[in-house]
């Protein structure tokens, strides 16, 4: 039992290796590009064995590391939710290639999101969105009680003469929601508008302000703070644990030094 105690804690070192992390980055990347080649009618006919093969070879490997982790780590590996999420896109891409599981079978270019678990300042980002998700909840409700208004609004006032775009609540929110993105929203839509009633700019262009302009940016400035927390966080944890190494390296000094004559 000892002796399995010791492998798995050199596995769970050797994993964490910047050599390891890098393999399985390259074996991502490399997987990713096999992926893109199965869309190509092309490479498929010159090469589709070959590249079935090797897609197959980095299903192996995946499996394999995920195996070795999971033997590594024992019951610690369930409660990483990183290790579930690689575990997931492992599993996905092993379900047989059968009409019915066509579909999920597709999600397995979604091996390419391990990347984010295995290069820590892309995972620093995803920790941060994620972080920020409450206060991004409050912002999306005051974004659907603006859209809500503005597409009542909408249709009352433009359903009549353009019901193609504001003709019911859902037709004014779908264009509405054009307008925010700012695709076409001047030429496709405002100004053909205003040729029937001129001075609709003084609803579209207060709309557009508000929704791209204010709650958008406040969605980022969400966003960048909250991944600015989470650094610093990671920043004040690896400062504490350098002082606690100080203060045991210290006190071993201490000691060594009071056990002399």
């Amino acid at each position: 039992m000892e002796h399995i105690g010791t492998l798995r804690t050199r596995l769970s070192d050797r994993l964490e290796t910047p050599a390891i992390s890098g393999l399985i980055i390259g074996v991502i990347l490399f997987n990713a590009l096999i992926l893109g080649l199965e869309t190509l009618p092309g490479a498929v006919a010159l090469a589709g064995p070959v590249v079935s093969l090797l897609d197959t070879a980095c299903r192996v490997f995946f499996v394999a590391e995920i195996s070795i982790k999971l033997f590594a780590t024992g019951g610690r590996f369930f409660r990483g939710g990183w290790n579930l999420f690689d575990l997931s896109i492992v599993v996905v891409s092993l379900l047989p290639a059968t009409e019915s599981f066509a579909v999920l079978r597709a999600l397995r270019i979604l091996r390419v999101l391990r990347l984010i678990s295995v290069a820590p300042r892309m995972r620093r980002v995803v920790e941060g969105f994620v972080s920020a998700l409450p206060g991004m909840g409050s912002v999306f409700v005051l974004m659907a009680i603006i859209f809500y208004i503005a597409a009542v609004m909408a249709s009352k006032i433009f359903g009549t003469a353009f019901p193609e775009w504001f003709g019911s609540l859902s037709l004014s929110a779908y264009t509405l929601f054009q307008i925010m993105t700012l695709e076409s929203w001047s030429m496709g839509i405002v100004r053909p508008v205003m040729e029937v009633f001129p001075y609709a700019w003084v609803f579209f262009v207060p709309f557009i302000v508000i929704t791209t302009f204010a709650v958008v940016n406040l969605l980022v400035g969400l966003i960048v703070n909250s991944m600015q927390e989470a650094h610093s966080e990671e920043s004040n944890a690896a400062t504490d644990e350098y002082r606690l190494e100080i203060i045991t390296r210290l006190k071993a000094i201490e000691d060594a030094l009071a056990e002399k004559p």
